[in-house]
């Protein structure tokens, strides 16, 4: 069953949509003997816990397998990873899967963004007007787990991507997102929330804001993996559900701000 690799649920009370597309570690049973990859390498370039954060709202998209075996925030034909420049510099595959596994893993792409083109277009037939909380995280400690950290100066706790949409259109609505959760009390402090200093956006968002011009807003969080330990995987749960608290603060002042796009 395709259903199988994601989980979708559209039928929620507010027009607001979140999706953790990066979140699944599973690799379908028939690619596992062609790999190469070692699952703590995996894991590292995956975005683990990301689904958590979706309970924020009752539509959901939540992916259940993992970007080394398509990687929705890709175009179709970069959705699979074929050398290391693709990945990282990661070695994924032992024997090249062949053109028959290759389509069938393409089919599955397709059908996937089937489904969220008729998830956001039912919700668009409720509301009019959509927000999508496309939640990721990004590492920040590549040179080792005993390594130094990134400069934060270019690695922002949150970093909200806005390079694939109408900025000057969405500019009420983004703005207020980006406010609201620099405000929020974390922990007795305020989150480093900033605008395109890591990430833009990746397809996904690009693929939304081209089918749905004007009508659904994707704003592309990746958080700083802070919450966590990038080499073990180990969570902090505290950090996580108050990184949960902070988005959910931020849907009332989205929602009074969709209210002018209808």
């Amino acid at each position: 069953m395709m259903d199988e690799y994601i989980t979708i649920k559209c039928d929620g009370s507010m027009p607001i949509v979140a999706s953790a597309i990066h979140s699944g570690h599973l690799i379908s049973e028939h690619l596992l003997p062609l790999l190469s990859l070692n699952k703590s390498d995996q894991l590292r370039e995956e975005d683990p816990y990301t689904e958590i954060w979706t309970d924020i709202s009752d539509n959901r998209i939540i992916a259940h397998h993992s970007r080394f075996e398509l990687d929705l925030n890709r175009p179709p034909e970069k959705a699979i990873y074929r050398i290391p420049s693709d990945s990282w510099g990661l070695r994924v595959w032992a024997t090249t899967p062949s053109q028959r596994v290759l389509t069938g893993s393409l089919q599955k792409y397709k059908y996937i963004y089937e489904r969220i083109q008729e998830c956001l277009t039912g919700l668009l037939a409720r509301f009019g007007v959509l927000v999508v909380y496309d939640l990721h995280s990004y590492n920040h400690r590549r040179g080792g787990p005993d390594a130094t950290p990134e400069d934060a100066i270019f690695n922002p706790e949150i970093n909200v991507g806005t390079g694939t949409m109408d900025r000057d259109y969405w500019a009420p609505l983004v703005d207020r997102f980006i406010n609201d959760l620099r405000n929020f009390n974390f922990q007795g402090r305020h989150l480093d929330v900033r605008e395109n200093v890591k990430f833009k956006g990746g397809h996904f968002p690009k693929w939304i804001h081209e089918k749905f011009a004007g009508s659904v807003c994707c704003l592309s969080i990746e958080v700083k993996k802070f919450f966590m330990d990038e080499w073990t995987g180990e969570p902090d749960h505290m950090l996580i559900g108050g990184i949960g608290d902070g988005l959910r603060s931020t849907l009332p002042g989205v929602l009074e701000e969709l209210l002018r796009y209808k």
